[in-house]
């Protein structure tokens, strides 16, 4: 096993909003190579370009280190391969492996002895040793712990966040032996400023990744449940928990939707696992019920208020402000603001969405969504807040009523406006 770091060359597989930050940190010490199948993705980030808005040209360029290429023969070189695709679930709310199959057997193609294959993916306990590194051993023709190791270092990347980069965040490690779980942690503390924490074996990183954000999706889970009973009792959610926060140890979290590729997904992966072992995770499933449950029942109360002003809720025209899953950014992965357009154009709503910071070509082969690019003013029968995008903020009160009818709902899914001013909140 090569011990020496000084040597490492690094092939990063997966250009998203994982891979590139990280291959360009490691680009600025290491030769790195990133790796992606989308070619139009390859030329742009070739031309100092980054769809994502992660990274500027500027960030890019101090990766004197790091180049692209969607071809497999550049991956020869490398003897460190780090996985930082995807890992999404299906229809049926399971685990969708498909791209680190896929990425596993790119890898097993060019493999070689004392290589060492590092997954950043979100996965549930067992699956980079019980179901990826399988793949690496067929393809390749080597053997775990024997010609090649493995690692699993889960990312912690947070879209849109300018001030939580991936330097700045602690990075938990680990190895498929002692020794390779040194390597690994040591690799990633010469480009982790914030440093690192090596887990007891891969299954222990694995299972505190897929809980950091299951413990979020289930705190969210409780105060959109209680959202629900506040509004029933007819009181102010945020002003309740203004109040209990200025409890020391009361954990400040918002009802709303939650979508996004971690916290609306990695739960299933557990919950996959737990009932492929037998057991039954009554919490965290009850948590995503009701969390997968907000786009209707936004809808529903839309409708409800719009009744009650008397406005013909059929051919009514609806404007939804954002798109995407979190302010600020432009991703649109498992966003739930989809699930609104949805449940309200079931009651023959004209739904048109306005979000500035995403892809009009995205939206519409994702979602089949025609992004409107201008608001119309004075249109609409009701406007829902539903993403804090600072450009939403800065419009002000007036701006954004002046979308509406004279008789018409604003409804502020995320406390953008004062409280007297929306006809509705969370």
């Amino acid at each position: 096993m090569h011990q020496d770091i000084n040597s490492t060359r690094i092939a990063i597989i997966g250009l998203g909003y994982v891979g590139l930050p990280l291959a360009a940190e490691f680009g600025k010490k290491f030769n790195t190579v990133g790796f992606d199948i989308n070619e139009k993705r390859i030329g742009q980030l070739q031309d100092g370009f980054d769809f994502t808005l992660e990274m500027s040209a500027e960030e890019l360029a101090e990766a004197t280190h790091l180049s692209y290429t969607c071809s497999i023969d550049d991956l020869h070189d490398a003897n460190v391969y780090i996985v930082t695709v995807p890992t999404p679930i299906n229809k049926n709310k399971q685990p969708d492996l498909t791209p680190l199959f896929k990425a596993s057997e790119t890898i097993g193609k060019v493999l070689k002895k004392d290589d060492t294959v590092i997954y950043e993916s979100t996965v549930y306990p067992g699956a980079t040793e019980e179901d990826c590194v399988p793949v690496l051993e067929r393809v390749s023709g080597l053997r775990l712990n024997v010609d090649f190791f493995a690692g699993y270092s889960p990312e912690r990347i947070n879209p849109g966040d300018k001030e939580h980069r991936v330097a700045s965040i602690l990075k938990v490690t680990s190895g498929s032996t002692p020794e390779v779980a040194e390597f690994v942690d040591q690799l990633y503390k010469s480009v982790i400023t914030a440093g690192t924490h090596k887990a007891d074996s891969i299954r222990v990183a694995e299972a505190a990744k897929v809980i950091e954000n299951t413990q979020r999706d289930v705190n969210i889970a409780l105060i959109n449940e209680l959202s629900m009973l506040f509004n029933r009792m007819g009181i102010d959610t945020e002003a309740v928990l203004e109040a209990a926060g200025t409890k020391w140890n009361f954990l400040p979290f918002r009802p709303g939707l939650v979508g996004g590729h971690c916290i609306g997904v990695d739960p299933y992966y557990l919950t996959h696992k737990a009932q492929e072992i037998g057991y039954h995770p009554n919490m965290i499933l009850a948590g995503r019920r009701i969390n997968d449950g907000m786009g209707e029942y936004v809808s529903e109360q839309l409708v409800k208020a719009m009744l009650k002003k008397r406005i013909h809720v059929n051919e009514s025209r609806v404007l939804i402000m954002g798109f995407a899953f979190k302010e600020n950014c432009p991703d649109l992965r498992n966003t739930r603001v989809i699930d609104i357009v949805r449940e309200l154009s079931s009651f023959g709503v004209n739904v048109d969405v306005h979000d500035p910071w995403v892809s009009a070509d995205e939206a519409s082969a994702e979602y089949g969504i025609n992004l409107t690019q201008t608001p119309e003013n004075g249109a609409y029968d009701a406007i829902i807040l539903a993403v804090a995008h600072d450009e939403f903020k800065s419009m002000g009160v007036d701006e954004i009523q002046s979308l509406g009818r004279s008789e018409s709902v604003l409804y502020d899914l995320k406390y953008v406006l004062p409280r007297d001013i929306a006809d509705l909140r969370l």
